[in-house]
């Protein structure tokens, strides 16, 4: 059976969130109590400026990401889209998937009207980095976040 690349749904949340907590950062900032992603997905699920896709093996979720498409009043009011949460299984890596995904994602954009894509890697991922930049992404801003504490 081929990969296919979907919007997700909720019976796809187990192995989402599998995949985020599989990664070095992910591992301790993630958690295995679904609830609060069920209530994040649904929130994204109900806004059509919001999607995640998936890519599955047959039922095996194997790549996520979710990609928004913001109004914005820079650029003439154009739209864009920010990619935000790509995994791929560590076993499935290098094989082009991310790559599709990414793609998937953009075309995606390219429907919402969005003129520009982008996204954030963390500066501990380096191979991200040069990812990003294979697909054709540049190094153009410094970001910067600041956490909110409860």
């Amino acid at each position: 059976m081929a990969i296919q690349l979907r919007p997700a749904v909720v019976n796809d949340l187990p192995g989402i969130v599998a995949l985020l907590h599989d990664d070095v950062l992910g591992a301790d900032r993630e958690h295995a109590e679904l609830a609060p992603y069920e209530t994040a997905f649904a929130e994204i699920d109900a806004d059509p400026n919001h999607q995640v896709i998936v890519a599955v093996d047959g039922h095996d979720v194997i790549a996520c990401l979710q990609v928004t498409a913001l109004p914005c009043l820079t650029h003439g009011g154009r739209r864009r889209a920010q990619i935000e949460g790509v995994r791929v299984r560590s076993g499935r890596r290098g094989d082009g998937l991310g790559g599709q995904l990414v793609g998937h994602a953009c075309d995606w954009a390219r429907e919402q009207g969005c003129g520009v894509v982008q996204l954030t890697t963390d500066k501990a991922r380096p191979d991200a980095l040069r990812f990003y930049e294979s697909l054709g992404f540049s190094p153009t801003h410094e970001g910067l976040k600041l956490p909110l504490e409860p």
